[in-house]
């Protein structure tokens, strides 16, 4: 694989963290670049490590990976979803309620959430022979800059739309395990 199709692969699986991202930044209160940076970390870590993770089984077990991926990530993005949509309406609007940070495991089961299709990235690519360490640095990478972007753009979205933002990221998160559902299971 050529620097170009590793560069796509890489902002490919980085996207759906992003919009996550933004979601998570908008629902913490004022998150400063630090938190955005630990975000950044746990979503880049775990997206690099799925390709691996993804091409070793590729080598065992690749029909079993591909054949449950999908309900995976639906089921863990729509309870995390309707968790978001949940807060969001139970709490008042009052900003100071907002958390100064998100948990590592909220973060750590969001980010791998998200890095299901990467899995079965790094299976494909165990099909084909190509380098599994560059193709699974650059996720980390991308999604390491995207998500740490996506933490801070939703910081300055989440000052004007309030708990709103909490709320359509909920929406996101269940969307994004629609999409994900629909592509495996829908028609061709």
């Amino acid at each position: 694989m050529n620097f170009l199709a590793t560069a796509a692969i890489a902002l490919a699986m980085s996207t759906d963290a992003f919009a996550v991202a933004i979601g998570k930044g908008a629902a913490l209160h004022r998150p400063h670049l630090k938190e955005a940076l630990r975000t950044g970390l746990i979503f880049g870590v775990i997206e690099g490590l799925t390709p691996l993770v993804g091409w070793a089984l590729g080598h065992v077990a690749a029909p079993y990976v591909e054949a449950w991926d999908h309900w995976i990530a639906f089921t863990l993005l729509a309870v995390l979803g309707l968790r978001m949509i949940r807060e969001s309406l139970a709490a008042g609007d009052d900003d100071d309620e907002k958390p100064s940070k998100h948990s590592f495991w909220l973060l750590a089961i969001t980010g791998f959430a998200t890095s299901i299709d990467a899995m079965v990235v790094g299976a494909s690519l165990a099909l084909i022979d190509a380098n599994i360490y560059t193709t699974a640095g650059a996720i980390g990478l991308a999604t390491f800059v995207m998500v740490t972007l996506g933490v801070m753009l939703g910081r300055g979205l989440g000052r004007i739309v309030g708990k709103r933002a909490e709320l359509a990221g909920g929406l996101v998160l269940i969307a994004i395990g629609c999409v994900i559902l629909y592509e495996h299971i829908g028609p061709h």
